[in-house]
């Protein structure tokens, strides 16, 4: 049968009637929802206030949150047929690689995400097509401002003759403890493919070995340990609790790990993905996360940084400019081999 404009039309008004009739059916039908992987405790609250207007702006939409434990929910993405539990989800960049191989995350579509165009180049770069990059955090020098009265201001400062057998370092098993012993291989000249310059600079240093960046923090603030390797997060949560403990960049430059956000493959709401993604890199987002207390580093060109997180962010295009990356790809492989050679050596 050919419908006719007039039949058409008729079709509709009907169709209208029944809307005014049935208005539940309506809400049912343009009531949706965005599964967001996110952080825990008060790091989320940056996702929450997004979450906000978000569900403000866009009739029928709710917005929910899900703390991420990122092996629980990575096996559930793997587990489900079909579409996806999940929408979209934050990444550091070595699960962000596995999420590319793996391909449980699908390629940017960078025309939906406008906003993409305003990222730092150099960080994205690193997001390797897939997903946009949020925001950063730094692996720098924490230490204790009772024990150490000068502050240290590169990475050598660590193996100061009267700092030994009072300096921590984490667990190679972690992003922190690999990025660390990077820093350190570079410095003797190594490299992520060459890290035997990294573990002779470990066996000088003769570390305190802490589980995780929480119990080196706990370890500074006994006195156990003068300095150590950590998260700006870290020291800047630690620093903001009245902690006499104070963070640096230290010369060459800090190691900087990316936070990359991803379309989760299976979504059944790409639209709203692309317009979550595009607000993480509006300049209100990236200058809202990178304040006091959460220190997130923002990754779109011209945000300034506040000055509350001075200590813990580049405020300039050369500290910018100093910060070093790791080649995750290069570390991935070698990544059992380094945690089984570390926990044999310090444990």
């Amino acid at each position: 049968m050919t419908l006719s404009r007039r039949h058409f039309l008729g079709t509709g008004a009907a169709l209208g009637a029944a809307t005014f009739a049935m208005p539940g059916l309506v809400r049912a039908q343009s009531a949706r929802e965005l599964i967001v992987v996110s952080f825990a405790g008060q790091l989320q609250e940056p996702h929450r206030w997004l979450a906000d207007q978000m569900e403000a702006e866009i009739p029928g939409l709710t917005v929910r949150l899900v703390p991420s434990e990122s092996q629980d929910i990575v096996a559930q993405i793997k587990a489900a047929q079909g579409f996806s539990p999940y929408d979209v989800m934050p990444n550091g960049e070595p699960p962000h690689l596995i999420a590319q191989t793996e391909g449980y995350i699908v390629p940017l579509d960078a025309a939906a995400v406008p906003n993409a165009a305003n990222i730092e180049p150099t960080f994205m770069a690193l997001a390797n097509g897939f997903g946009v990059p949020t925001s950063y955090s730094l692996i720098g020098i924490a230490y204790n401002e009772a024990l150490v009265q000068t502050p240290p201001t590169s990475w050598e400062d660590m193996f100061a003759p009267e700092l030994r057998g009072m300096v921590g370092f984490p667990r190679a098993s972690s992003n922190l403890g690999l990025g660390a012993l990077v820093a350190l291989a570079r410095l003797r000249g190594g490299s992520e493919s060459d890290l035997e310059p990294g573990w002779a600079a470990l066996e000088e240093l003769q570390p305190v070995i802490g589980r995780s960046p929480s119990q080196l923090i706990q370890m500074l603030e006994r006195e156990e340990i003068a300095m150590a390797p950590i998260w700006n997060n870290d020291a800047a949560g630690a620093a903001g609790k009245g902690l006499p403990i104070r963070f640096v960049m230290p010369d060459p430059g800090p190691i900087v790990v990316l936070s990359i956000t991803s379309q989760i493959d299976g979504t059944q709401h790409p639209d709203l993905v692309h317009d979550w993604m595009n607000r993480l890199l509006s300049p209100e987002y990236q200058a809202r996360a990178a304040d006091a207390p959460y220190f997130f580093g923002p990754t779109v060109a011209g945000v300034e940084v506040p000055a509350s997180a001075a200590e813990y962010t580049p405020t300039t295009p050369e500290a910018l400019a100093s910060l070093q990356t790791v080649d995750w790809s290069v570390i991935a492989p070698q990544r059992g081999e380094i945690v089984d050679r570390f926990d044999r050596t310090y444990s």
